[in-house]
């Protein structure tokens, strides 16, 4: 039984969808970090729900730090966030029915039936709240050494956005938007998507693309510890994400090495490659180029449709229609979930290569 990631900067996340809080841990950060509370709460609404298009469920995300910070700076014991559930309806989610997609029925092959399975307890994607406020912590710690993180939406319901072609000037916009998109008139045409597939009782799933700047090369271990692994790792907590690649991907599979290689050359006294069709990452160390990696988020599982099930209680087949309040798609609130576990794990990797204290800057 075990909600902790991280080997030098670790994370445990606690709580359930509907109990009192959710909650995490950071533990292993140096002391003297500055804590943003603003910053903190600004990241939070950026996986709240959007428009028409999210959950009727609106908490309010007041986190509460309760350890770990005095004097707006992390004093290097563990830091604690709590935020407490406000907006909870209970009675959307009748004890014995398992819904398709869902962990309700690995929850209850593990737990004995003895987990909290409302709106998926435990695994929930509420607890990504959490997540995102010590995520936020590790992000500023990050901008503070000029290491940025910023995702898109590349794709939604079979609508793709633009690429990326200049992350270092297009990553401070995203961090700004709620519905993060390279190209305007295109996520327009998700959001579209997105309504529609609600009005059907449906839902629609997508790709996260995001991008990293500023690391440094030499980071990561080779074999079992690489930068890809321990990313991938932390990127498939996400609820729903149900792929991970990187740089070209597998894209890679059908190119040849002459059209795969990343040619190196000089700039401005740097060793560079050309293109970045291995993602920043090669022998499972970063070289110097900004990090690429897509995550494929798959629909919202809970859908206004009749589906096959069991109720587990009684033991017998049942159609079931998911009532209560949900997203037709959680892509687009997934995001900020994608950008704080990329910043948890890399000040994991820092702090592994260049010690705790270099993620304090020139005043370690």
């Amino acid at each position: 039984m075990k909600n902790t990631f991280g080997q030098s900067v670790c994370v445990t996340l606690f709580g359930e969808s509907h109990g009192e809080a959710v909650g995490a841990v950071l533990d292993g950060l140096a002391p003297g970090i500055p804590v943003d509370e603003a910053y903190i709460a600004a990241r939070l609404t950026l996986r709240h729900p959007y428009g028409q298009i999210g959950t009727a469920r609106r908490e309010a995300d007041a986190f509460r730090i309760v350890s770990g910070v005095y004097r707006g700076r992390t004093c290097g014991t563990p830091l604690t966030v709590l935020i407490e559930n406000a907006d909870v309806k209970s009675g959307d989610y009748p004890p014995g029915r398992l819904r398709p997609g869902h962990a309700d029925l690995t929850a209850r092959m593990k737990y004995h039936g003895f987990s909290d399975p409302r709106g998926g307890g435990h695994f929930s994607g509420r607890l990504t709240a959490a997540l995102c406020a010590v995520g936020a912590v590790a992000l500023r710690a990050l901008e503070a050494r000029s290491v940025r993180v910023g995702t898109h939406i590349a794709r939604c319901a079979g609508i793709d956005d633009a690429a990326f072609r200049c992350p270092e000037e297009e990553i401070p916009l995203l961090n700004t938007l709620p519905f993060a998109v390279l190209d305007e008139a295109r996520g327009k045409a998700m959001r579209e998507a997105i309504r529609r597939a609600a009005e059907d009782g449906d839902s629609v799933g997508g790709i996260l693309e995001t991008a990293v700047t500023g690391m440094p090369g030499g980071v990561g271990e080779p074999w079992f510890d690489t930068a890809e692994g321990l990313l991938a790792h932390a990127l498939f907590s996400v609820p729903a994400v149900k792929g991970v690649e990187f740089g070209g991907g597998f894209a890679l599979a059908d190119m040849k090495g002459s059209e795969a290689n990343d040619a190196l050359c000089l700039k401005d006294g740097r060793i560079v490659t050309r293109t970045n069709h291995n993602g920043g990452v090669n022998g499972g160390i970063t070289n110097g180029m900004p990090l690429l990696f897509r995550c494929a988020v798959k629909p919202t599982p809970s859908i206004r449709r009749e589906q096959s099930s069991v109720n587990a209680d009684t033991m017998r087949e049942e159609s079931l229609i998911i009532e209560g309040r949900h997203d037709p798609a959680i892509v687009h609130r997934a995001r900020a979930a994608v950008d704080s576990v990329t910043a948890l794990v890399l000040c994991d990797l820092l702090a592994l290569r260049f010690g705790t204290d270099w993620l304090r800057g020139e005043e370690a």
